[in-house]
């Protein structure tokens, strides 16, 4: 159950950062409000994930994971080039969160 909840911890702060990108600053009310909330609702379910995952190990795979969500759903939605040096970064990523998985956390 700690995945499920670790995913949605991801799925929400994916959505924080396309929210704020598009709050300009805060000044556009329903984007500032959706900021915040999933802002409130990706803490929670991380704070559920974080009753069995090592809390180091939780928040970095929580943070990583949507790092490489926002940059990819940046380039297929918002115009974002992708090159070389990302695709290299994302795949640095991905091979962090197997080494923290292989470790042995939750």
């Amino acid at each position: 159950m700690h995945w499920l909840y670790l995913g949605m911890a991801v799925i929400f702060e994916i959505l924080v950062a396309i929210s704020a990108g598009k709050a300009a600053g805060f000044t556009r009310i329903g984007w500032t409000t959706s900021t915040l909330i999933a802002g409130a609702i990706a803490t929670y379910f991380l704070s559920l994930a974080m009753l069995t995952f090592d809390v180091g190990v939780g928040y970095a795979i929580w943070t990583s994971v949507a790092g490489v969500g926002i940059v990819i759903l940046g380039a297929l939605f918002f115009g974002q080039r992708l090159n070389w040096g990302k695709f290299f970064g994302i795949a640095l990523v991905i091979g962090g969160v197997v080494g923290l998985r292989l470790s042995g956390a939750a």
